[in-house]
């Protein structure tokens, strides 16, 4: 068993994250629009992980639901203290998956991209990921 910890800045939400393998987390960077505005920079980095794996130990995070851009909505956790963004997830994932913001994890290191999404929105001046999988859109 692997337990991962992580939180917010001030550390008013804190929590774990218990995985058989470490391969039950996809770390992925995404490229796209909605992603840089949520994260406030040129991608998002996130862990996607069965629901059941994630326990919050300390706080309650703060709800923003809103279209994604594509019509689905997207369910995004924050600190309202601090506003150090959590986690996020869709409608159709909702019931079994999470997407833990890899920052917020005390080691993020431990959780490595394993592939890149929406390569055609990466910045000119980003260099591609080597040894990861590359798709110009999600659905390809």
């Amino acid at each position: 068993m692997h337990t991962l910890t992580g939180s917010c800045i001030c550390r008013n939400i804190e929590y774990e994250l218990k995985l058989a393998s470490i391969n039950d987390a996809r770390t992925s960077i995404c490229h796209c629009r909605n992603c840089k505005k949520a994260f406030g920079t040129n991608y998002g980095l996130t862990a996607k992980v069965p629901k059941d794996t994630l326990h919050l130990t300390k706080g309650i995070p703060k709800e923003h639901v809103a279209d994604n851009g594509s019509g689905a909505l997207i369910h995004r956790e924050f600190c309202e203290n601090c506003g150090s963004f959590i986690l996020e997830y869709g409608e159709v994932a909702k019931d079994h998956f999470r997407y833990i913001c890899v920052g917020s994890l005390d080691d993020p290191e431990a959780l490595p991209p394993k592939g890149e999404f929406f390569c055609k929105d990466r910045p000119s001046w980003m260099p591609e990921i080597p040894n990861v999988f590359h798709k110009q859109a999600i659905n390809e």
